[in-house]
């Protein structure tokens, strides 16, 4: 078998895989108060409890039991604690860091006044969709950037382009499987060879939004920070409100890593893609980085 037919089949797996992750961490959700133990939890997804083991660990590398550490209100309140500073300490410590952090290749290409007033107008974007670790995802782009990255359902892929046509009236979607796929793969596949492919991000959003948005991108992946946070990053301390509705309207996830940002309680939740997708994102950059 190709590396490309092997990569492919690989990411299939990781992909197929999160359909159970999610409906796992659901049954844990809903059940913690009776603390299940593994068994449980494999039945919940009709698995045994040793195919689950070994399901979990291939796609978070982590062991179900070590990766709900990692979604528990102590360790989240103690990332927290540990991230307070994060965004006022640049960049320079993922810099030298052997994990592929693709946040610090991140550049914006925000709309200017002309782009907003003619709306998209005769702009061609370039759209498809690919299966991520986390489940489904449409990935559009113009020549300037990515332009959109959003997790979806299978049932989903006509709904999905609504959101595009409507933030881009005037543009002109055109179905390119092969081309976004290639920079979706760049994206989600792990490993040092994609580490420094810069990616360019266009960008329709008020000058606020766009602030918030950059911000994001010096949450070094495994950290985690509140929207108080960040609402003092920006110099409005009292925007969280503001900031956490910037958030929610981040039109690429993933790159713009929006799921970095959690309540100051410590909880995680109030996510656009589903706070379930959240606390799996969470908790397999914490493994990673562990």
């Amino acid at each position: 078998m190709r590396v490309k037919e092997i990569q492919m089949s690989t990411e299939s797996k990781l992909s197929n895989d999160y359909n159970k992750i999610e409906k796992a961490i659901s049954f844990i959700e809903e059940n913690f108060r009776s603390q299940p133990d593994l068994e449980q939890i494999a039945a919940s997804v009709h698995l045994s409890k040793y195919h689950f083991d070994r399901l979990f660990k291939r796609w978070a590398g982590v062991s179900p039991l070590q990766f709900l550490k990692f979604l528990t209100l102590d360790y989240t309140k103690q990332r927290l604690a540990n991230s307070a500073s994060v965004l006022d300490s640049a960049l320079d410590a993922g810099l030298s860091g052997p994990g592929r952090l693709h946040d610090l290749f991140v550049s914006f290409d925000a709309m200017t006044p002309g782009d907003f007033k003619r709306q998209g107008d005769g702009l061609k974007i370039s759209y498809g969709f690919y299966n991520t670790p986390f489940g489904p995802c449409i990935l559009a782009k113009t020549e300037r950037g990515i332009c959109h990255l959003g997790f979806i359902e299978e049932e989903e892929q006509v709904d999905s382009l609504t959101y595009i046509r409507d933030l881009w009236p005037g543009a002109v979607l055109t179905k390119k499987s092969r081309d976004i796929q290639s920079i979706a793969r760049q994206i989600f596949s792990p490993g040092p060879a994609n580490s420094n492919k810069p990616f360019t991000l266009h960008l329709k959003g008020t000058n606020f939004q766009v602030k918030v948005w950059q911000a994001l991108l010096k949450i070094q992946e495994g950290r985690v920070v509140s929207y108080q946070d960040v609402a003092k990053h920006l110099g409005c301390p009292s925007a969280s409100r503001a900031v956490a509705g910037a958030i929610a309207s981040n039109p690429v996830g993933y790159l713009i890593p929006c799921h970095r940002v959690i309540a100051k309680t410590g909880q995680i939740y109030k996510y656009r893609w589903g706070s379930t997708r959240k606390k799996a994102l969470i908790g397999w950059e914490a493994a990673k980085c562990v």
